[in-house]
């Protein structure tokens, strides 16, 4: 394999300490994704973007960048531009071979890490003497961390690849994620009636001891090995001295079994309506399915050549399933093959979040094998 060069690897580091320094929560991507079109317009490359932007509240869209190779195939590395809400300015510094923030919040290698591997790999093939012998396409997301509306408004039979990838696991580079969970998100108001709470808390009907009744009588947590249900927020009242009348709470459910996934949902669904008839409160309660599970199998020509892949740069190729959803579940549900693998990060989500030096090179190392090793497994597929 063609290693990536000591110019590569201090360039990895240089675009990814700029690209952490940008601000990006969903919804408010359009810095970032001004930034990574210049970058691709420095490289040649023609990016595109979509209208998802308008349709799911963002002020960016999905981009959509190509590099043709010299086969008429290619495939697809998917990363997004959004990260959760930042708590503290980014201000990356590497300590202890790792990049993490020198302030109190989250550093943004989820999933930027990603993004910058991208971009590298790019430069590598769009300055090679020749095209690469498989063709490369680059789609970068927004909002994958509000339940992945960047990728689900994103129009799939725009790609010409034959599967792709995304690096959007935070876990040793090497796992290769074979299934994702369906996730459903309860939403439930509860109005109950406002009363002075020394004088005549009687006439009251307190929002917030039904939606305590209702979460008391869910089973939350890990209830089995596929199956998790948390109860996310709970808000309401306005003053300890009167009786609540509102009551908000988000919840959710998740599961490799999907049918496991809506009946835990509707559980809680009915659990928090038994507490609101009991208490003569009102309930307004939404469900929805957020995204689709998926499972794939491990001989799948793509998990394949991640295997080549992972294997060429050193690692061992293991196989996990995972509670946590990406935009493969968004591709795959759409009908287009994707695969999540690994990228190295820690605690993402989290003030300590980081990434080594040696995960971020590793993950490049790994992008490049898989164009490396694209042709042969591409070349035992149908046509």
């Amino acid at each position: 394999m063609r290693r990536a060069t000591e110019q590569e690897r201090l360039r990895l580091g240089e675009t990814f300490e700029s690209l952490c320094r940008i601000e990006s929560p969903s919804f408010r991507e359009r810095s970032c994704a001004d930034w990574v079109l210049g970058e691709l317009d420095g490289m040649g490359f023609g990016a595109e973007e979509d209208d998802a932007g308008t349709r799911v509240g963002s002020d960016a869209g999905n981009l959509l960048a190509r590099l043709p190779g010299q086969r008429d195939e290619s495939i697809l590395l998917c990363a997004h531009l959004d990260t959760v809400p930042l708590a503290a300015a980014v201000e990356p510094v590497i300590v202890d071979g790792g990049w993490e923030n020198a302030n109190e919040g989250i550093l943004g290698a989820d999933n930027k890490a990603a993004v910058a591997v991208m971009l590298e790999l790019a430069r590598r093939l769009s300055a090679a003497p020749q095209p690469p012998e498989v063709g490369l396409e680059l789609l970068f997301t927004i909002c994958e961390e509000v339940a992945l509306q960047g990728a689900k408004a994103f129009d799939r039979t725009l790609l010409d690849s034959r599967f792709g990838y995304v690096f959007d696991h935070a876990s040793p580079i090497g796992e290769v994620v074979l299934a994702s969970p369906t996730y459903y998100r309860v939403v439930a108001e509860v109005h109950g009636r406002a009363a002075h709470a020394g004088i005549r808390p009687e006439a009251g009907r307190s929002a917030i001891a039904v939606a305590a009744r209702g979460v008391a009588a869910m089973t939350l947590g890990r209830l089995d090995e596929e199956t998790t249900a948390n109860v996310g927020t709970i808000a309401g009242g306005t003053n300890a001295n009167v009786v609540p009348e509102y009551c908000r709470l988000e919840c959710e459910a998740r599961s490799l079994d999907s049918a496991r996934a809506e009946s835990v949902a509707t559980t809680m669904v009915d659990q928090l309506q038994e507490a609101a008839d009991a208490a003569e409160c009102d309930l307004d309660i939404t469900l929805e399915k957020m995204f689709d599970g998926y499972r794939s199998r491990a001989k799948e020509p793509q998990v394949a050549l991640a295997e080549r892949a992972l294997e060429a740069c050193g690692y061992r190729p293991t196989h996990i399933v995972t509670g946590g959803g990406s935009d493969a579940n968004a591709l795959q549900s759409a009908g287009f093959p994707c695969t999540n693998l690994a990228n190295g990060t820690e605690r993402n989500h989290e003030p300590g979040e980081r990434v080594s030096v040696d995960a971020l090179e590793g993950m490049l190392e790994v992008a490049i094998a898989l164009f490396e090793e694209a042709p042969g497994v591409l070349a035992e597929l149908p046509s």
